[in-house]
């Protein structure tokens, strides 16, 4: 079975935005760090790869590689992405129970408490390209973003929409986008696998999308911004070794079963002339034959 590696690509989306550029801005991380990968958490990850080959020089294992990409500073990812949805769902009913109080109360409604209502509805952003329409911005808690504030918002996830570079031209490895049932990565992610019968240090190339709040006269909608970012593979190549001897495939070590050193029981002492029979299991344990009992002659009294 091919082993498998995830790499996390983690986005300062905010900087990235404002200066335009992935570099110095995205932090790699892997789940291969015993195994010699190297400058965990900064933008130049060497993720290492141990490949095997068989006795005649054929490849052994395979190694897939899963990327996902997270956004810093924004809702955590093991939030569910509906999350977004229902919470825009629940203000929008709240607001309608505070107006239907109003609507049922003595007298007219204050404009000022009105206003109020209008403001905490927060408001929608117009979301191109990401899977839904008018869904209100949230801060880092995961609140409504009301007009006015100064809240910080929280972007949506980063997009890995392509792979490239010297590793897939040299047909190093394999990307291919997937479906998945996984709520967290939005139903789609990024996967490749390596052929680990060519030792070397390989780069590869991701472009990836992020989506910045703008406003285009009276509408606000996430707007994609583009960039590409850099990283690469260092792949070493062994033979295949038993994982409990550590030698070629072959058995396992396990020592052959010794006979018994215990002595044979001792057989009977058979009667004279004849011999006791032996038997396959060892010396024989029947005694001979004894003569049928005969009557014999009273003694005759003495005197």
């Amino acid at each position: 079975m091919p082993q498998q590696l995830g790499i996390i690509v983690l986005v300062d989306t905010t900087n990235a935005l404002a200066e335009r550029t992935l570099s110095g801005n995205t932090y790699w991380f892997d789940n291969a760090k015993l195994y010699g990968s190297e400058n965990q958490g900064t933008e130049n990850l060497v993720t290492a790869i141990h490949g095997s080959y068989w006795q005649d020089g054929s490849q052994a294992t395979e190694q897939v590689l899963n990327w996902l990409p997270y956004s810093l500073g924004s809702i955590p990812p093991s939030v569910p992405r509906g999350y977004a949805a229902d919470r825009s769902q629940r203000s929008d009913e709240e607001a309608l129970a505070n107006l239907q109080s109003f609507a049922n109360g003595p007298g007219a409604p204050d404009v000022a408490e009105l206003e109020h209502i209008r403001k905490a509805l927060g408001m929608r952003a117009n979301t191109h390209g990401l899977g839904s329409r008018g869904q209100k911005v949230l801060d880092v808690t995961g609140n409504i973003v009301t007009e006015g504030s100064s809240q910080a918002h929280s972007y949506p996830p980063p997009i890995i929409t392509d792979v490239f570079g010297q590793a897939v031209e040299e047909k190093i490895m394999y990307p291919a986008e997937y479906g998945s049932p996984d709520l967290v990565t939005d139903g789609w992610y990024w996967a490749a696998s390596v052929d680990t019968s060519r030792p070397g240090t390989y780069t590869y190339e991701m472009r990836i999308q992020l989506h910045d709040l703008v406003q285009r006269g009276r509408e606000v909608i996430w707007e994609p911004v583009n960039f590409t970012c850099r990283s690469s593979l260092k792949i070493t190549s062994e033979p295949k070794r038993n994982a409990f001897t550590k030698a070629g495939m072959g058995y396992l070590p396990i020592a052959p079963m010794q006979a018994p050193t215990t002595m044979p029981p001792t057989s009977p002492t058979a009667p004279h002339g004849s011999t006791a029979p032996t038997s396959p299991m060892g010396p024989a344990t029947r005694t001979a034959p004894t003569a049928p009992n005969t009557p014999t002659a009273p003694m005759a009294p003495q005197h």
